[in-house]
C-alpha cells in the first residue's frame, strides 16, 4: 500500500493482502534485510506481527545454492539448512527527529487556534488520565512565550540534571516527565520569530525523554511558524483540539484542523471546555428531617392565658381541646414531611439524582457539525467548574486532586480514547487506504477502499447531500437547501482534495465548497448497494 510495502514486496516476493501492517515493522524489515546479498533468493514462508510485543518475524526459505558466497567454480552445494528466521524488534529504530525522542513510541498533540480555552488544562489532565491508566508519560510545554506548566504542576526536584554531556533529564511529578521553557528561565521569552524558532530546536534536541509511552505536547495557539515547526520536527502522531461552543471557537477548529491536515496530523478528537454549568446544589442523599419536640403543657396554657385576656374566665377546656387539635394537625403535618423526605432521599441514594440544572452558558456546542463535517465523532465536553480552575492555580492537576468528579471521569474517557485510536492508526492504518475520485469520462464520483472500488456516486447527489450550515441549519437539522437548486449536471471544479485523515473536501462549479466525512461517503455507496 505504501513505497516500504512495496519495496518488501519485492524484496522478499510476496503479495501483502492486509493492510494492518505498521509502516515502522515494515521499516524494520527492510533495515534487516538490507545486508542480505542480492544473490540470495527464496520464499518468504511465514510471516509474523505482534503489536503487543512490537516483534515481527520473517521466515525465509532459501532458494540459492550459493549460501556461503564461496565462489563461482565451487562444485557442490552445501547441505540443506532450516529455513532462517528473522526477528526485527522496532524499538532498537529510532523515531524520527531528535535524539532524546528516540525512546517515545506515540506523540500527541494538544491544540487550539485561540488562548484561553482551557489548552493546557487538557494537556496536564490527559497525560495524568494515561499515566493513571498505567502509560509512561511526558507532558513538553511548547508556548515559549506563556508557558503554563510551571504554574500547574511545580516538579518534585526543580533542579535540571544532565544524562550526558550535551542532553538534560526532564523534571519530574507524580511519574510524569515534565519539560518547559518555564521551569529553565524565569523571566519573559522577548525574542523575534527566528530565534523562537532556534530556541525551540534546541529545547527539543537537548532533552533525552528515555522510554515513553506518550509524550503529550502542549501547543502554541494558533497556526504559526512554532504549530508548523513542531509538526514537521517531531513526527506526531495524532492532534487533539481544544474549543469552547462559542460560533467564533468553531471557525478556530476548523483551522486548527485544517492545518493538521496539511501537515498529515491525524485529528483524531475534540474537547469542548466550558461547556456547561451545573446551577444548584445536590440534595444530600441520606438527609435526615430534624425532629422538633414542643411542650403542648405549655402551649394548653398560653391558649388559656390568651382566652382568659379575652375576657373568658372558664374555659380550660376549651383550651385543651384547642391544644389537641394542634397537635394533631402538627403531628398529620410532620408524617408527610417526614415521608416526603424519605422518598427524596432514597432516590437521591438509588439514582445519584440532584437538584441540580445543567445550562449550556456559551450555546449547545458543535459536535454533531463535528461528526458530519469532519467525520470526527471523539468530541467531548467538560463543565465550567471553580475546582478545575483552582487545580490549575494550586499545582495539582484536577484529575489527582478530584478523582471522583464526572469531568475527571470524562478526561479518562478521552485518555482512552486517545490510546484506541493512536493505537488504531499506527496498527491498522486506518483511513490510509481510502478513495474518492470524480471520473470525468463517466461523469461519476468513484468511492476506493486501496485499491478496491467499492461503488459510484452521482456529482449531484453527492452535492445534495453536503452537510454544512448553508446547506443544513444547526440547530433543527432541517434541511436549508433544496435539492431543485443543485443542477443535475454539477461537477468538481478541481479534484477531491483529502482533508485531514477522516473528510474529502471538493469544490463544485457552483462555487459552493462541501466537506465529506468518508463514513458518510460510505454509506452512500452502501445504500445504493
Amino acid at each position: 500500500r505504501n513505497m516500504f510495502g512495496r519495496h518488501l514486496c519485492s524484496k522478499l516476493g510476496i503479495a501483502l493482502s492486509s493492510r494492518r501492517i505498521p509502516s515502522l515493522l515494515v521499516a524494520a524489515v527492510l533495515v534487516a534485510l538490507h545486508p542480505v546479498p542480492s544473490q540470495l533468493t527464496g520464499t518468504v514462508t511465514a510471516l509474523s506481527i505482534s503489536p503487543l510485543n512490537r516483534r515481527a518475524s520473517v521466515t525465509v526459505a532459501l532458494r540459492s545454492a550459493s549460501l556461503h558466497m564461496k565462489d563461482d567454480t565451487t562444485e557442490s552445494s552445501p547441505p540443506a539448512a532450516a529455513p532462517p528466521v528473522l526477528t526485527i524488534d522496532p524499538a532498537s529504530l529510532t523515531r524520527p527527529g531528535p535524539s532524546g525522542m528516540a525512546g517515545i513510541r506515540n506523540i500527541v498533540a494538544v491544540s487550539s487556534c485561540k488562548g484561553g480555552v482551557g489548552k493546557s488544562t487538557t494537556s496536564v489532565n490527559l497525560a495524568y488520565s494515561l499515566r493513571k491508566a498505567g502509560k509512561s508519560v511526558g507532558i513538553f510545554d511548547a508556548d515559549l512565550f506563556g508557558p503554563s506548566l510551571p504554574t500547574m504542576v511545580p516538579p518534585d526536584d526543580d533542579v535540571v540534571k544532565f544524562v550526558n554531556s550535551r542532553q538534560i533529564a526532564p523534571l519530574e511529578a507524580d511519574g510524569v516527565k515534565l519539560m518547559s521553557f518555564g521551569y529553565v528561565n524565569d523571566g519573559a521569552a522577548i525574542m523575534r520569530g527566528p530565534m523562537v524558532g532556534q530556541l525551540l530546536e534546541q529545547m527539543l534536541g537537548l532533552v533525552q525523554w528515555g522510554e515513553l509511552d506518550y509524550l503529550v505536547v502542549d501547543m502554541p495557539p494558533g497556526t504559526g511558524d512554532i504549530p508548523l515547526t513542531l509538526c514537521q520536527k517531531l513526527s506526531i502522531d495524532a492532534a487533539v483540539v481544544v474549543t469552547t461552543p462559542q460560533e467564533l471557537s468553531y471557525v478556530d477548529v476548523e483551522r486548527g484542523i485544517e492545518m493538521f491536515g496539511t501537515v498529515d496530523v491525524p485529528c483524531i478528537a475534540v474537547v469542548e471546555n466550558m461547556a456547561y454549568y451545573d446551577e444548584g446544589e445536590a440534595t444530600p442523599a441520606a438527609a435526615a428531617t430534624p425532629e422538633v419536640r414542643l411542650d403542648w403543657d405549655l402551649i394548653r396554657s398560653s391558649v388559656l392565658s390568651v382566652l382568659q385576656r379575652n375576657g373568658e374566665t372558664s374555659q380550660e377546656d376549651l383550651a385543651a381541646r384547642l391544644a389537641d387539635v394542634l397537635r394533631d394537625e402538627y403531628d398529620w403535618a410532620a408524617e408527610e414531611a417526614q415521608g416526603e423526605a424519605a422518598a427524596k432521599n432514597a432516590a437521591s441514594a438509588t439514582t445519584g439524582s440532584t437538584s441540580r440544572r445543567r445550562v449550556s452558558l456559551f450555546g449547545p456546542g458543535h459536535r454533531d457539525r463535528l461528526l458530519s463535517q469532519y467525520g470526527i465523532d471523539l468530541a467531548f465536553s467538560l463543565p465550567l467548574l471553580p475546582d478545575m480552575a483552582g487545580s490549575g492555580d494550586s499545582g495539582v492537576p484536577f484529575v489527582l486532586g478530584h478523582p471522583n468528579e464526572e469531568a475527571a471521569e470524562t478526561f479518562r474517557a478521552l485518555a482512552e480514547a486517545v490510546h484506541e485510536e493512536v493505537t488504531a492508526l499506527k496498527f491498522a492504518a486506518v483511513g490510509k487506504g481510502a478513495g474518492l475520485r470524480f471520473d470525468r469520462t463517466a461523469g461519476l464520483m468513484v468511492v476506493l477502499e486501496g485499491d478496491t472500488r467499492l461503488g459510484t456516486i452521482h456529482p449531484a447527489e453527492l452535492r445534495r447531500a453536503c452537510r454544512c450550515a448553508a446547506c443544513v441549519e444547526e440547530l433543527t437539522g432541517n434541511a436549508i437547501l433544496d435539492p431543485a437548486d443543485v443542477p443535475e449536471d454539477v461537477v468538481p471544479l478541481g479534484g477531491v482534495e483529502k482533508y485531514g485523515n477522516y473528510a474529502w473536501s471538493i469544490t463544485w462549479d457552483d462555487g459552493h465548497r462541501s466537506l465529506y466525512p468518508h463514513k458518510a461517503v460510505l454509506g452512500m455507496v452502501m445504500n445504493e448497494k
